[in-house]
């Protein structure tokens, strides 16, 4: 049965987007609303007082977090270059999430996952973290500011109404507006995405997107839909040109969610399946309530972007991971004395890859 339903979605999505995707003219900029209008300074607050703020989680391979961590377990790249650390914390707190949630024609064929996503992340959250709601499709809409209502929540996300109409996705606009409603939000924050990460407009709004994204201090976490959906067709499938169009969109749906996580500092989520939708969303609340927060001095103020990675190291100093590729020294040159190459790698870390420094 599953095998006919997934069919027959694909088929679905083939007719809508053969003729969607290859709109051109993009649709506005979702505008936030007015009590929440966007607050650029805030985005760059760590760096305002010459003090760059990581959180960090580490887990380990079966996503458990790791506790007990002390200052000495870790170091701050800035640029490659090692930098001292000055303030760290263990941090349990309250999670504050907001849920955008893509409400598209093509969606609302496969919404079921978007009610059971919900539902189980709600319930995996505790009674004292905050969550708000949002839409998107060709604009994103605030649904419901932060609450610890989790019935309410549930209750507004099952009255949520699908656009049936033919109107363009704005993925990357909806995801920049939801950032601009956060810019205002203190304390930890971040981003639950239920969407494809389909966009129909032009590849200039995933430049801005992504300029965005370096600025910002939320967490983001895509939990893409579709599950089989997502596939490439398989051998013994027609191959058409809406068929092929549909698989090129999706693989480019699904590197830009990665990206958008790693940038942030979240994690990216493919479930194949509505069983799959529990662990993950066990391992986003762990993820979302307990982190490190690591400071330093920023070592430049020439207004760029600067690029940080976090190493793991054992209580001797030794290095355990992760492996970088750009850490790697070029052909023909010596490594650091003290190398900066990880031995093996056992944990995942999950922070911030960058800062705008003060200029």
């Amino acid at each position: 049965m599953r095998e006919g339903w997934a069919r027959r979605g694909r088929w679905l999505l083939l007719l809508f987007f053969g003729s969607v995707l290859i709109a051109d003219a993009p649709p506005a900029w979702p505008q936030p609303p007015p009590t929440s209008a966007p607050q650029e300074p805030e985005a760059k607050i760590s760096v305002r007082v010459d003090l760059v703020n990581l959180d960090v989680t580490v887990t380990d391979a079966r996503g458990n977090y790791v506790r007990n961590l002390k200052q000495g377990n870790f170091r701050i790249l800035d640029n490659a270059q090692p930098q001292p650390i000055s303030n760290f914390a263990p941090v349990e707190a309250p999670a504050q999430v907001l849920l955008l949630v893509e409400t598209g024609p093509a969606v609302y064929l496969i919404h079921r996952q978007h009610l059971i996503s919900a539902h189980l992340l709600l319930g995996g959250l505790a009674p004292d973290d905050a969550v708000a709601l949002a839409t998107y499709d060709s604009e994103a809409r605030l649904q419901q500011p932060f609450t610890t209502d989790k019935r309410g929540l549930q209750a507004a996300i099952a009255g949520l109404r699908y656009n049936l109409g033919r109107s363009e996705l704005n993925f990357f606009g909806g995801v920049a507006a939801a950032l601009d409603w956060l810019a205002a939000t203190p304390g930890k924050k971040s981003v639950v995405l239920l969407t494809t990460g389909l966009d129909d407009g032009p590849a200039s709004r995933w430049e801005m997107l992504l300029e965005r994204l370096r600025t910002s201090e939320a967490a983001i976490y895509p939990v893409a839909l579709g599950g089989e959906l997502r596939d490439p067709p398989k051998a013994n499938q027609p191959t058409t040109p809406d068929a092929i169009r549909v698989a090129e969109s999706f693989a480019r749906a699904s590197d830009n969610l990665r990206t958008i996580a790693e940038v942030t500092g979240g994690q990216a989520f493919f479930p194949r399946e509505p069983k799959e939708f529990e662990a993950i969303y066990k391992q986003i609340a762990t993820i979302l309530r307990h982190t490190y927060r690591l400071g330093f001095a920023p070592p430049a103020r020439d207004g760029q972007f600067h690029r940080v990675l976090v190493q793991l190291l054992d209580d001797k100093g030794e290095l355990l991971g992760p492996f970088y590729a750009e850490l790697e020294p070029e052909p023909g040159q010596k490594p650091p004395r003290k190398s900066l190459l990880p031995k093996s790698t056992k944990y995942r870390l999950f922070f911030r890859r960058g800062y705008v420094a003060p200029n």
